[in-house]
């Protein structure tokens, strides 16, 4: 019996999901939900992507600063099992290096990994661990075949519908996507290796006042041992260990010799940064470092150019949209190439912004979307709409359309998003 043939009906599903980070996970299940036949494919062993091989350790942005939550629906759904599954204490609050009050959740990465399992498992989503997408053909404006590079050799698939999770858009490079580019004077955001270090005093690091926070990492800038002016930890739930976010490397993750070098680079900087931190940081003198993230968390790299691209006015102004699918209200938050700081522009206590169906939909092809970071948006808008609770409203999003679409065999730009709304809407996503 060859693969194919052992893959039976799942080598023609109605919606194929390439990747399986926060925004994928949400798309397979939200599509399987809706009673489509769902494949997805991931190439670690595990779901979470940046929240788990890159350990990012906790999801920020949940809603505006006065505290009214506009990222719901799945999301929420997930903080819910988190916590019921000991991996999270809730929603909370944290001071950031610039000395602004930032929402967040903190998780145990290994927890989340079995609560994305239980997840798929329960809609009915068929699995593809270790797969990568090899090629694409397309004919005309509609993915035809996806070929899937596995550990039982190449597998061809059709699906009706696609959606490209992969942050990077491998799948829409593949299939001749366009892409925005950056604008002069842009640069892509460098990424970050996370680190884990414990035991951690937390009573006396949540104590350390914000100003000396402040005078320690730019001592560790002056130094050389930080490559950016943060002390930024997120603690793993019921333990004394932290994940550290303080690391700063420029890459094209799309280049991968680049992208090897990069990954490299980021563990001689955790080290240096950890030695600092032990011998600077109050409450973090007998720790040692436990654990280096698996990757490189990378922040940007493509964008599609969709039906509409988003930018930062619209941000601003909360542009009100006929197709909005997600709300969001996390500030711009851009790191340079250059130099220890961070560009934070924040809104209004109790302003958010909502997002269009349409910047999901890539401008030539008719049977696929993005979810995730790589949604077609400006540099700047990209600066704020890239954190993982957005990525998982996204892919809710996306994987309600596509299934929608596919049984109607329609584009994707005939979904009746009126349904898709009312749908959204049904399973707790805040719109409006």
């Amino acid at each position: 019996m060859t693969l194919e043939q052992d893959f039976g009906r799942m080598s023609r599903p109605d919606v194929f999901v390439g990747g399986g980070g926060v925004a994928g996970v949400c798309a397979a299940v939200a599509a399987a939900r809706e009673g489509a036949s769902v494949l997805i494919a991931e190439r670690h062993g595990f779901f979470g992507g940046s929240a788990t091989a890159a350990a990012v350790g906790q999801f920020v942005g949940w809603g505006t600063a006065s505290g009214r939550r506009v990222t719901r629906g799945m999301a929420h759904e997930i903080v819910e099992r988190l916590v019921a599954a000991g991996g999270a204490s809730g929603y909370g609050w944290f001071v950031m290096s610039t000395g602004h009050r930032m929402d967040r959740v903190e998780y145990d990465t290994e927890i989340l990994k079995a609560v994305f399992d239980e997840m798929i498992r329960e809609a009915g989503v068929r699995v593809l661990f270790h797969a990568s997408v090899a090629g694409v053909r397309r004919r005309d404006r509609t993915v035809e075949t996806i070929t899937l590079l596995t550990k039982g050799g190449m597998l061809e698939i059709c699906p009706r519908t696609v959606i490209d999770a992969s942050g990077d858009l491998d799948l829409m490079a593949r299939a001749g996507v366009e892409f925005l580019d950056l604008l002069p004077g842009d640069a892509l955001q460098p990424a970050t290796m996370m680190f884990r270090l414990g035991p951690i005093d937390f009573r006396r690091f949540d104590a350390i006042d914000p100003a000396e926070k402040q005078r320690l990492a730019r001592l560790g800038v002056e130094r050389g041992d930080l490559p950016r002016e943060a002390l930024h930890c997120s603690r793993i739930t019921g333990t004394d260990e932290g994940w550290f976010n303080v690391t700063r490397v420029t890459v094209d993750g799309t280049d991968p010799f680049g992208l090897s070098d990069a990954e490299m680079e980021g563990r001689r900087q955790a080290l240096r940064a950890a030695d600092f931190i032990i011998g600077h940081v109050p409450g973090c003198e007998t720790a040692r470092l436990t654990a280096l993230a698996p990757q490189l968390g990378i922040r940007e790299t493509r964008r599609i150019r969709g039906e509409y691209v988003l930018t930062v006015e619209d941000l601003r102004r909360g542009s009100d949209f006929p197709d909005t699918v997600c709300c969001g209200a996390y500030c711009v938050d851009i790191h340079p190439t250059d130099g220890a700081g961070l560009r934070i522009e924040r809104f209004g206590d109790d302003h958010f912004y909502r997002i269009p169906y349409r910047c999901l939909v890539p401008a030539n092809l008719d049977n696929a979307l993005v979810a995730g970071r790589g949604l077609s948006a400006t540099h700047e808008a990209h600066g704020a709409i890239r954190t993982m609770p957005q990525a998982m409203a996204i892919g809710q999003a996306a994987g309600c359309a596509a299934a929608l679409a596919a049984a109607r065999n329609a584009p994707m730009k005939a979904v009746d998003v009126a349904r898709l709304r009312t749908g959204l809407t049904a399973a707790g996503a805040f719109l409006d």
